[in-house]
């Protein structure tokens, strides 16, 4: 099955369990914008990415966001089946930033394997241990990074992604990525145009000095 070049420990698997998860599991396409995971209430299974990106996210009360990961071709998601682990559940939301396509394993599928099969249990800490380092590093940025550095390594991070130095973007859409108020990022972006670091067109910020940005982030 094409889900085994996908999915790392497939080689480990059994062959029953793989059949299991064969038929078990659920190709889907999913368009750009689609929400596929709607927080601790919603508990879709574990997903593994065969191409596009995905977006993890939170959102506080007042309805800012905040991203916590993206997500690749071959990366695996455990936030979308956080049932399976009763003391550790994430109200995140996982959204579509670009046509993908994905594996859903049902999280009951993936929480029987769990228990029958230490390399899967393995795995699921593994995957544990990895989205936490995530939101710890997230964590860190927010409380002992200024916001300059932060948003300069947002940008240097999401034109390495895009691979262009003229990011489609508006500055609510950042803003949503960075957890702040859009009117927080369009004066730091000003600022950055003043610094000639960035170029600032409507929908589009243009980077035009990398290295000052990389000093900026760094220092």
């Amino acid at each position: 099955m094409e889900l085994g070049n996908y999915f790392s420990i497939w080689k480990k698997l059994t062959p029953a369990q793989r059949q299991t998860i064969e038929d078990a599991s659920e190709f889907r396409n999913a368009k750009k914008g689609t929400v596929l995971h709607n927080g601790s209430m919603d508990c879709l299974g574990l997903l593994v990415i065969k191409s596009g990106q995905l977006r993890s996210y939170m959102l506080s009360p007042d309805g800012r966001e905040i991203t916590i990961n993206r997500l690749f071709e071959m990366d695996v998601c455990l936030f979308s089946a956080s049932c399976v682990m009763p003391s550790m559940q994430f109200d995140i939301i996982i959204e579509a930033e670009k046509d993908s396509e994905l594996w859903i394993i049902p999280a009951c599928l993936f929480k029987d394997l769990m228990d029958e099969s230490i390399v899967v249990a393995n795995y699921c800490n593994e995957l544990i241990s990895s989205h936490f380092s995530e939101l710890m590093w997230l964590m860190e940025q927010i409380m002992f990074k200024s916001f300059d550095k932060r948003l300069a390594g947002f940008l240097l991070e999401e034109s390495n992604i895009e691979n262009t130095a003229v990011l489609k973007i508006t500055h609510e859409k950042i803003a949503g990525h960075m957890g702040t108020a859009r009117e927080v990022v369009t004066r730091m972006l000003r600022y950055f145009q003043g610094e000639n670091l960035v170029k600032l067109t409507r929908g589009a910020v243009e980077l035009i000095d990398r290295k000052g940005l990389e000093a900026l982030h760094d220092a």
